[in-house]
């Protein structure tokens, strides 16, 4: 079979026949000295007639610019279609990236490598195939039941009390399991808008050791049959340990002052004892015995509940993780889990301002060591939650 000549050879035997037949000869004697049949002649004529071999090479370079832009249009327009069936989500894991490459194959026929190129995903982390721990099952257990044991924690949190339960764990790991199961925590009401002062900063004495800033405000709640108890809450901010919950249906000024002489007699007296203008604690009889154990007063600004954070981030906390929860009968029954709740906060709860440590982990000291010894190598140890 002849192999077709190229667009250059074409032009050089049309331009042989033009001399030819300005020499004299016929059309039929031209055609026949060039080699070619006579149809082939006039549809060369038709194709070709007129260009000089520069031109040839030019249209040649513009027929391959333009199939160049043919198909990158329809790379083009298969990237836009591969991106619109894989549009409803975001793809920000491998696992995620995986699945949507194999949907893309499957409802466009598209091969492997070209899906993967449009949406960013390596074939080797495609063809992979993902390998759990060993682990991974218990672990999943435990965590899973510690969202629904404290179902108002954060895997940050949660995290924690798996490393204080012996897990070997880091809080990216926790991250994945948690966002893998679904777990969320229903997300709090926006905050308030805040009210500084003129300078435009918030101003307040700052705690720097234990025993120097203690806080303390009143919340309320309701039993079951709707009668009104409140809460007086009592916290070191230095060490945003709760020191004390009292509970009862009426707190008056002199029960203020029966709570802080039970803590100053157990913790001893602090520096400085913050609260806002309540008449509980604006009261003369208060603030003459505060003064006269050696104590100070620190009231924040009316209006301004923010200059006294600490307690209010631990009533928040405390109306949160169990009011919200909890339906009590009884004041006995709030006074009893009230109180059970103020020492998990103290003991196992992670605190998110302490790197996650509770405030106050509780003290034990191991039967083999004796009393001496133990005196000397006492620590402090969080007590697991998960076995």
């Amino acid at each position: 079979m002849a192999k077709r000549p190229k667009p250059e050879e074409i032009v050089a035997k049309l331009r042989q026949a033009d001399v030819l037949i300005s020499q004299g000869q016929s059309v039929a004697e031209a055609i026949r000295a060039i080699g070619v049949t006579e149809v082939t002649y006039y549809r060369w004529r038709k194709e070709y007639g007129g260009l000089k071999s520069g031109q040839v090479r030019r249209m040649k370079d513009l027929e391959a610019e333009n199939q160049r832009l043919r198909k990158a249009i329809a790379d083009l327009t298969l990237d836009k279609l591969i991106l619109q069936e894989a549009a409803p989500g975001k793809l920000l894991s491998p696992a995620r990236r995986r699945a949507c490459v194999e949907h893309v194959m499957d409802a466009l026929s598209v091969s492997e490598r070209r899906a993967c190129r449009a949406l960013g995903q390596h074939r080797s982390t495609q063809r992979k195939v993902p390998r759990g721990r060993d682990d991974e099952a218990a672990l999943t257990a435990d965590l899973v039941e510690l969202a629904k044991k404290y179902g108002r924690y954060g895997y940050r949190k949660i995290s924690a009390l798996l490393k204080a339960a012996g897990w070997l764990v880091n809080d990216k790991r926790v991250e994945r399991i948690w966002r893998r199961e679904g777990l969320k925590v229903p997300a709090r009401q926006p905050k308030r808008g805040r009210v500084w002062d003129g300078a435009g900063s918030c101003l307040r004495l700052r705690p720097e050791q234990r025993n120097h800033v203690w806080s303390y405000d009143f919340v309320e709640a309701r039993t079951h049959d709707g009668r009104k108890f409140r809460m007086l809450n009592v916290v070191d901010e230095f060490t945003r340990e709760c020191l004390a919950i009292r509970v009862d249906r009426k707190l008056k000024a002199a029960d203020v002052i029966d709570v802080l002489s039970d803590l100053f007699i157990l913790r001893g007296v602090p520096a400085h004892i913050r609260s806002d203008n309540g008449p509980e604690f604006i009261a003369k009889s208060v603030q003459t015995w505060i003064t006269g154990v050696g104590a100070k007063t620190a009231y924040i600004a009316p209006g301004s509940p923010w200059e006294n954070g600490y307690v209010e981030s631990f009533n928040a906390c405390l109306r949160d993780e169990l009011l919200n929860g909890e339906i009590f009968y009884t004041l006995k029954e709030a006074q009893t889990v009230i109180e059970s709740w103020r020492r998990h906060y103290n003991t196992v709860r992670p605190h998110g301002s302490l790197g996650y440590r509770p405030p106050a982990p509780e003290v034990f000291i191991p039967a083999f060591i004796s009393w001496p010894a133990a005196s000397a190598k006492m620590s402090m140890v969080e007590r697991p939650t998960v076995h």
